[in-house]
């Protein structure tokens, strides 16, 4: 059964966007102002309606609390707004002055994502009201974007078909065309699916497009893991099983998670496995699979070595998180290990590693103060 209770028509122009909180509904609209009405019988609040911004809002959206509301506009703002008293917190402004067409806060309201015309995506810092990280896609306007249920990750979608899957860090997961006209929503489900074999979670992603097809698809988080994992290398010894599995699985070994899992691998455990214990202990009968783990074992050692030694992070190589050994400056301001951002810039990566934006130049400088400061530290810590 459906049946009408009420009709709201106090906008002067046409509305864009609803969101709810678990008390208040709020509205935005071409009028340039946002409304907030009470759940309990829909009259609108005494502070409402919302003004400050100077062209049309495009969305709005509660944090999970719902005390905060967010809604960002053609005046290239994302403003956040006190939902009990209608006083603005913050003026949060895109980067490139760009129209911004759709926000969304993270599940733990710690982040919040403002998408723009001209591409850009922003990653604010929910607390602080500070840019994080900005990012952009090649083509077309972003219009939708959904984070995961445990906020680890979030899908931008744009004007132009593409969907993007971005991690917390902002990095780019996946791009690809997933309408031909053009996305206008995407959201994930609440919940994960988990695959029976291996015990590994998935979420399932709904979008929509003016191609006049909705697309479920599944994001596997162990990929996901996977990417972001190479901060965590430090810390192997206390690895969960599940993230054994993930690691097996980033390294192109997941026929072995079964076994590993059945075995009660965890990270200590993976760190101490020795030829004789994959053959005795996890009964792997294959020489050339033995080889294979035997050698990834030793290269995630040596990263461990590597990170455990107390390395400024100033010194390690943002792509190979590596010792750089000859530093150089990209057009991003951020310095690089030469041989790795000359293999970035070869494959057609005109992007900054760090901010997804692209290049303004490919042209590298020596970085020779940064040269000597890790010459000089070497000189400290390898006597």
């Amino acid at each position: 059964m459906v049946k009408l209770i009420h009709t709201l028509a106090d906008h002067g122009d046409d509305v864009n966007c609803c969101a709810f909180s678990s008390s208040l509904l709020a509205t935005c609209s071409l009028d340039k102002t946002i409304r907030l009405y009470s759940l309990s019988d829909f009259t609108e609040l005494p502070h409402s309606p919302l003004k400050f911004h100077t062209y049309a809002v495009h969305c709005c959206c509660f944090s999970p609390s719902g005390h905060v509301l967010a809604s960002c506009s053609t005046d290239g703002t994302t403003v956040l707004w006190n939902t009990q008293n209608g006083e603005t917190l913050a003026v949060m402004e895109q980067p490139t002055g760009s129209p911004v067409r759709v926000c969304k806060f993270s599940p733990d309201a710690t982040c919040l994502v403002s998408g723009a015309a001209d591409g850009t995506v922003v990653l604010w810092n929910a607390q602080s009201y500070k840019l994080y990280r900005c990012g952009s896609v090649k083509d077309g306007s972003l219009v939708a974007c959904a984070f995961s249920p445990n906020g680890n990750l979030f899908v931008t979608g744009s004007s132009c078909g593409d969907l993007t899957v971005w991690d917390d860090k902002m990095r780019c997961l996946h791009s690809e065309k997933a309408h031909d006209l053009g996305i206008t929503c995407c959201d994930f489900s609440s919940q994960p699916v988990t695959d029976g074999e291996h015990g590994l979670q998935f979420f399932r992603l709904a979008s929509c497009g003016q191609d006049c097809q909705i697309k479920i698809w599944v994001v596997s988080f162990t990929h996901v893991l996977a990417r972001s994992m190479e901060d965590q290398v430090k810390f192997t010894e206390d690895w969960s099983e599940e993230d054994v599995s993930v690691w097996l699985c980033a390294q192109g070994l997941s026929d072995l998670v079964g076994i590993f899992k059945m075995n009660n691998i965890d990270g200590r455990e993976l760190l101490n496995l020795t030829k004789e214990s994959l053959a005795d202990d996890l009964k792997i009968e294959s020489l050339g699979l033995r080889s294979k783990v035997l050698r990834k074992i030793e290269e995630l050692r040596t990263k461990v070595k590597t990170l455990s030694s107390g390395i400024p992070d100033e010194f390690l190589c943002p792509i190979t998180r590596e010792l750089m050994k000859d530093p150089v400056i990209a057009s991003d301001g951020y310095s690089y290990e030469k041989e790795a951002m000359e293999n970035w810039i070869s494959k057609k990566k005109r992007t900054s590693p760090m901010t997804n934006l692209v290049l303004p130049s490919v042209v590298l400088t020596p970085n020779r103060t940064l040269k000597m400061a890790i010459s000089r530290w070497l000189e400290t810590h390898q006597k």
